[in-house]
């Protein structure tokens, strides 16, 4: 479906609050755009691109604002794009985001739409998969601004939209995208009041809204350990510094920092390894042995009490046993903190959005990780969860984000792009210039 009938469509629709109630106007246009959403994120998912890649997925992005009269910006921060809508009243300025990149994941679920796409990651040619939902993030901040664009005379303020690239993760030394977009400026021209973002969940029931003040989700950091030890005869252990054992005996400790060191009343942590790589021959006691893992907490200061602990307990727990342990840590999230004021200040939104029965608050953070944590370092910020999963489905059973057979019901995607919408007048109302 081209979008210029669509736009004839929407500009149809009565758009004043005075004759008709705001929400449902926004409601009724997002209705009505709902199929056209569902067929730019079945587009997006069948063609998906990895981190640092999305050079089709941001022409697709930018080839439908050019449609809408924006201010555009291309090649923000890799392959970014933030586009500008100026609404005819004054107002703040508000930015809305959505990110753009795909997992290096084989799909295996059976759609009409599933991606046979692949890649080089890694040097190897592997499947990718839109396996997290940022086709539908992207395919509903289209439709947001669609309708935004089609009421820009009782627009109050500026919308900035921004479409990220490489939230799942940057190139070896290159900072996300989220850090990259910030840095060439993508709050700064114009400067940005307030940020919204979403993340759709497989887990959650379709339609439904889940929200938290304070500490949203996890910061994410990766450690690698690199430990050197002497190398023998696998028949004469004693003559070596076994760095197998030694790292064995690290696995074992780290955990004792969120068992016994740290107080988890407060928040949680995790720690886990997830590669471990060592030696060549079964009877060859290797040199040396390499730990990757993955810190995640939700409270900032233990983030930083965490990288200490572990620094020491590798050190020392190789030093007993004669070996030398390097620790790199690197972070790449930072805990994603909702601010408390603009939360509870906006949840009639997302009220009006899913209905009041449908918006729940979270009892805990979650221990997934955001690189919008980023954008909440420099302004207020709110990030919310969508519900994605087929009515009656039993949540248990939902494939995880980032697996092979992730899968979310589409067909309420309306409901993402009213919350963005309710957000942004709902906001501009409450703070008028």
């Amino acid at each position: 479906m081209s979008l210029k009938p669509l736009l004839l469509l929407l500009a149809c629709l009565p758009l004043a609050a005075g004759a008709q109630d705001l929400t449902k106007v926004l409601r009724d246009q997002a209705t009505n755009l709902l199929p056209q959403v569902i067929e730019w994120r079945r587009a997006l998912h069948q063609h998906p691109e990895l981190s640092d890649q999305e050079v089709k997925t941001s022409s697709f992005v930018v080839d439908h604002l050019q449609q809408l009269g924006m201010d555009i910006h291309t090649e923000v921060g890799g392959h970014g794009v933030v586009a500008v809508l100026q609404g005819k009243k004054p107002g703040p300025v508000i930015a809305l985001r959505a990110d753009m990149d795909a997992l290096p994941v084989t799909e295996k679920v059976d759609l009409p739409f599933a991606s046979h796409d692949s890649a080089e990651y890694n040097g190897q040619t592997v499947g990718v998969m839109h396996a997290c939902g940022h086709d539908a993030h992207t395919a509903m901040l289209l439709g947001v601004a669609t309708i935004l664009a089609n009421m820009r005379d009782k627009l109050p303020g500026t919308v900035v939209f921004i479409f990220q690239p490489c939230e799942e993760g940057a190139p070896a030394g290159m900072p996300g995208g989220a850090a990259r977009m910030i840095s060439q400026g993508a709050l700064d021209n114009p400067k940005v009041d307030v940020i919204f973002g979403l993340h759709i969940q497989a887990a959650i029931p379709i339609g439904d809204i889940v929200y938290k003040p304070g500490s949203f989700m996890a910061s994410a950091d990766q450690f690698n350990v690199h430990i050197t030890g002497k190398s023998a005869h696998g028949s004469q252990p004693w003559q070596s510094i076994d760095p197998i054992v030694v790292a064995a005996q690290i696995i074992t400790g780290l955990q004792t920092i969120v068992s016994r060191q740290e107080d988890i009343s407060k928040a949680p942590v995790v720690i886990s390894v997830g590669s471990i790589h060592s030696g060549l021959r079964f009877n060859i006691i290797p040199e040396t042995a390499d730990l990757v893992g993955t810190i995640r907490t939700l409270d900032p200061a233990m983030q930083q009490d965490v990288h200490e602990r572990l620094q020491r307990t590798v050190t020392d727990i190789a030093a007993a046993s004669g070996a030398k342990a390097d620790v790199a840590i690197d972070t790449k999230t930072l805990v994603t903190v909702n601010d408390s004021s603009l939360t509870y200040q906006m949840l009639p939104s997302l009220e009006k959005a899913a209905g009041a029965d449908h918006v729940h608050l979270a009892p805990a953070g979650f221990m997934f990780a955001e690189d919008f944590s980023f954008y909440g370092q420099k302004v207020p910020a709110m990030f919310f969860f969508l519900g994605g999963l087929p009515a009656g489905a039993d949540p248990a059973k939902a494939a995880p984000h980032h697996t092979d057979k992730f899968y979310i019901d589409d067909s309420r995607l309306d409901v993402g792009v009213l919350a963005f919408c309710q957000l942004v007048f709902d906001y501009a109302k409450l703070h008028r210039r």
